[in-house]
């Protein structure tokens, strides 16, 4: 008789000494509580396609027709035919816009580094 055969034997012998394996107290009746709670629970729900759908078909429009603008200028700028329009200002409405610029400069960096630091520290579980 080899080792493999003694391991199997042994194991059987185990197994067969074993007695019958009975549940907890209660446990029937906790399974059947948690069928019964499935049963009468309210069934889900449904995801708002009526709401989804417009938004998701807008959203596809404008990003087609974006996507057929920059061809069309792509094909003028190719052929030497595409000039951007010169806007128009009054020279009162120049200086404002400039400190608009910077002010909507100053936001993004700020913006930008306050996300960046929120996920260095999401990973660092701080917050």
């Amino acid at each position: 008789m080899n080792r493999d055969e003694r391991e199997r034997n042994r194991l059987d012998a185990i197994l067969a000494e074993e007695g019958e394996i009975v549940p907890s107290s209660g446990f029937l009746a906790r399974v059947m509580e948690k069928v019964e709670d499935e049963v009468t629970a309210p069934p889900p729900i449904p995801f708002p396609w009526k709401r989804f759908l417009p938004g998701f078909v807008l959203a596809g429009g404008v990003l087609g027709w974006g996507a057929v603008e920059t061809v069309r200028y792509a094909s003028q700028a190719a052929a030497g035919g595409f000039v951007l329009p010169k806007i128009q200002m009054a020279a009162a409405l120049s200086e404002p816009m400039q400190q608009a610029g910077w002010v909507v400069g100053a936001l993004a960096v700020s913006g930008a580094s306050w996300l960046l630091s929120r996920r260095i520290a999401g990973r660092s579980g701080i917050f």
